[in-house]
């Protein structure tokens, strides 16, 4: 298989399955979109972590999440309007989507500190009967860069109890290292 056709497989199946979960279950992560993080091969470092699909170009994204974050301060209304635009066309183009997804972490964990000294991992991605499995870059992004703005507002919209100091990791999926198998 062709690296476009894998990409443009996973990120499909992601957006779908991120449909799924605006439309049917009000949002909540389903294991798709939690993947186990290992290092150093077949180690498993953690728990499985949450990802947030962002797009190539991000900077409008990220307006429009803070815009409605701050629109109100009663954050079931926040919540009901992050599911309301993502609900609608937002995961409709997966080509519109970036190769590297983002996780925020709280400033204090010592597992964004681990991960990004140690420069890469793999992520294991599975739902329903798909599983995927790829080698990653990581990087920590900076408080300017549009990813990790997008990032930092659809956390707020969805948790109401969000750390006041983060930290937002860029995990670049390397396409050609790609494990797919159904389970």
């Amino acid at each position: 298989m062709e690296i476009s056709d894998i990409r443009q497989e996973f990120l499909g199946w992601q957006c779908r399955i991120r449909q799924i979960a605006m439309r049917e279950t009000g949002g909540k992560p389903s294991s798709g979109m939690q993947p186990t993080l290992c290092l150093d091969g077949d180690v498993n470092f953690s728990d499985q972590i949450t990802v947030v699909l962002v797009k190539k170009d991000a900077r409008h994204d990220a307006v429009q999440l803070r815009y409605m974050f701050l629109n109100t301060q009663d954050p079931s209304v926040r919540y009901e309007a992050a599911i309301e635009f993502l609900s609608a066309s937002y995961y409709q183009s997966p080509y519109e989507f970036s190769d590297e997804i983002t996780a925020l972490f709280h400033m204090p964990m010592r597992l964004p500190t681990v991960i990004t000294n140690h420069g890469d991992c793999v992520l294991e991605f599975f739902q329903y009967s798909a599983f995927y499995r790829f080698r990653c870059l990581v990087r920590e992004l900076h408080p300017n860069e549009s990813a990790y703005q997008a990032t930092y507002w659809h956390n707020s919209l969805f948790n109401r109890r969000m750390p006041s100091e983060v930290r937002v990791l860029g995990f670049t999926l390397d396409w050609a290292s790609c494990e797919k198998r159904n389970r």
